[in-house]
């Protein structure tokens, strides 16, 4: 199973505009890799809570972001200590 979430490029770095995604349902993220610019994004965190339950959403997903698709694998997630929240992701280049 393919899992595909739509996401938007951040201008904003740093801890407080973290702070400010997370007040608005929205997980920061970034997809980095060997040879690549690191590209920071932000995405609901509605479209990750489920999927991230499934073994098939570590295998990889799409990222679309401004009309382009970028095959991604989870390399890491930060959960919330007692919440079931996704508190940021990192995402490295398929």
């Amino acid at each position: 199973m393919s899992y595909t979430i739509k996401a938007e490029i951040r201008t904003e770095i740093g801890k407080g505009s973290s702070r400010r995604l997370r007040h608005a349902d929205m997980v920061p993220a970034v997809i980095y890799g060997p040879g690549k610019e690191p590209i920071a994004i932000k995405f609901l965190h509605k479209d990750i809570i489920n999927i991230q339950e499934n073994k098939d959403f570590y295998e990889g997903l799409t990222i679309a972001l401004d009309g382009k698709e970028i095959k991604v694998v989870p390399k890491a997630m930060q959960r919330h200590a007692f919440r079931p929240l996704i508190e940021h992701v990192d995402f490295i280049f398929a």
